[in-house]
């Protein structure tokens, strides 16, 4: 593994520290002081993400030493140092962090562990956080910031002895302590001046963070280094045992079983002996791979040997036994709604085959087209007398045909034309004209969600020995045909004819509405 790098938002934070530590030093306004809360609250964040990758190492390193402790356990020991010496130095600093807010604050330890630095009210003071980090000194050597100094030169010198010497420069820059450092007007200042004299408490718990951070840097840098001195080549394992591994244990009838065999954590560079019915597999890299015609449909089982050299030289064998199931290739196509394909509607079916997963299933159909929706299949058809669909199925090495099967394509059954809620016979007046329109309908033997539209109709009357007619457009009754029906007679008959109804395939005449008036 590489020693660790700092990440954009890591460099960000630490530009945005530095830039609003000078920004405070010229007496800026509220909205700065609370700018130290947002960047805060990101090193705390990215706190807890360095600590998560850095137990993730640790969780290899120590599998890897449970391994093989004679190879890893030199350099394990030194990781569990690296860690404990970070943990010690880290828990003395939040120890810090949470005595100044307490005495800042004038609340206790508990409280101000539980209390988020936004909600603290003397965040923007500086008096009490002053006096505790120097104690009454004017270079901080008698306060909390001079015993922090010493910690943290003391936890650098124990780390890095931890790695080579040729390591070591690239480590733990960013918690340099030697400056030079200057204030605003220039004067020089060690490094407990620099970092706590007059400074906010806002400032002083966001730099304390920060120093968290860094250590956790300097940690990732010391563990994975360490984790890198491994050498997965030189591990010794003291246990083998036979692995089979078939590329599928379901096999049709015609097609190959093939099947990786290996003794696991065995060195790739020696090649077992592998014997299945007294006849040689013969293998590469460790690995031998046995292919076996599938002429005969059921379950079958087959055994051998495999022969390796143990740790101290001598040939062992090792037993193996594994099956497999061959069978006849079967396809199963169902129409999900009816046994047949309508046609210029989408029908959806289902396609599946035995023992193959739904993405490898390529279905074609002759004539129309046929998609893939949710789990299931749409096909549409024009209309015409069949349509074959095929299917192949496609593991991303070879391709074979499944089966095909025929389907009969029949026209969109017409809709039956209703007013008032009846295509036809005695109708009360009141309902004809509250009902005013037309509305096409399906049989209710037909499942598919299908609509017609009325685009035209002719409405016929007698009125004084004379055939009226008025001409209609769309699927509304016209004002006069309104007019007609309110001065109606009781037993007069009134006709809908020439009913056109646009669908999928075009427009049909529908039968007449022949009503009686009550």
């Amino acid at each position: 593994m590489a020693g660790y790098k700092e990440t954009p938002r890591q460099k960000m934070i630490a530009m945005m520290y530095l830039v609003l530590t000078a920004l405070l030093a010229l007496n800026v306004s509220v909205e700065i002081i609370e700018a130290f809360v947002s960047v805060n609250n990101s090193i705390e964040k990215t706190n807890e993400n360095l600590k998560s990758k850095i137990e993730e190492t640790y969780a290899r390193f120590e599998q890897q030493n449970m391994l093989n402790s004679a190879k890893v356990g030199p350099f394990w020991e030194k990781a569990v140092q690296a860690r404990q010496l970070s943990n010690d130095l880290i828990s003395y600093i939040e120890n810090i962090k949470y005595e100044v807010i307490s005495k800042s604050e004038g609340i206790t330890m508990e409280e101000a562990k539980t209390t988020p630095l936004g909600k603290i009210s003397t965040r923007d003071k500086y008096d009490v956080s002053t006096n505790y980090f120097f104690g009454g000194s004017q270079d901080g050597s008698r306060g909390k910031a001079g015993e922090l100094r010493k910690e943290i030169e003391e936890f650098k010198t124990s780390i890095l002895t931890l790695v080579d010497e040729s390591k070591r420069e690239t480590m733990g820059q960013g918690m340099s302590t030697e400056g030079p450092y200057f204030d605003a007007s220039g004067k020089e200042q060690n490094w407990e001046q620099h970092n706590f004299y007059h400074v906010i408490l806002a400032a002083n718990v966001t730099f304390l963070n920060k120093l968290i951070a860094d250590i956790r840097n300097i940690e990732s840098d010391i563990v994975s280094s360490l984790y890198s001195s491994i050498s997965a080549d030189d591990y010794k394992f003291d246990q083998v045992a036979p692995k089979v591994i078939p590329s599928s244990r379901l096999v049709f009838q015609g097609d190959s079983y093939e099947a990786e065999i290996m003794v696991a954590a065995l060195d790739s560079k020696q090649n077992p002996e592998v014997f299945i019915g007294g006849r040689q597999i013969p293998a590469a890299e460790g690995i031998a791979k046995y292919t076996a015609t599938a002429t005969t449909t059921g379950l079958q089982t087959y055994r051998g040997t495999i022969k390796v050299k143990g740790p101290d030289g001598e040939a062992k064998d090792y037993a193996f036994e594994e099956s497999y199931f061959v069978m006849t290739p079967s396809l199963t196509v169902a129409p999900t709604k009816m046994n047949v394909f309508y046609a210029n509607v989408d029908n959806p079916i289902s396609i599946s085959a035995s023992g193959i997963p739904e993405s490898q299933i390529q279905p074609t159909i002759s004539t129309g087209s046929i998609r893939r929706e949710g789990k299931g299949w749409v096909v549409k058809v024009p209309l015409g007398e069949k349509a074959t669909i095929s299917v192949v199925h496609n593991d991303g090495k070879t391709s074979r045909k499944m089966g095909s099967a025929d389907f009969r394509i029949k026209r969109v059954p017409d809709p039956k034309a209703y007013i008032a809620n009846t295509d036809g016979g005695p109708v009360q007046k009141s309902m004809l004209l509250a009902a005013r329109a037309i509305i096409p309908r399906m049989p209710d033997d037909f499942d598919f969600d299908l609509s017609f539209q009325i685009v035209s109709y002719t409405f016929v009357g007698i009125r004084g020995g004379d055939i009226i007619q008025y001409p209609g457009n769309g699927n509304m009754l016209t004002q006069e045909m309104q007019s007609f029906i309110s001065n109606a007679k009781r037993g007069e008959r009134i006709w809908l004819e020439n009913i056109m109804a646009k669908g999928p395939d075009g427009n049909r005449r529908l039968g007449t509405i022949s009503i009686i008036v009550q």
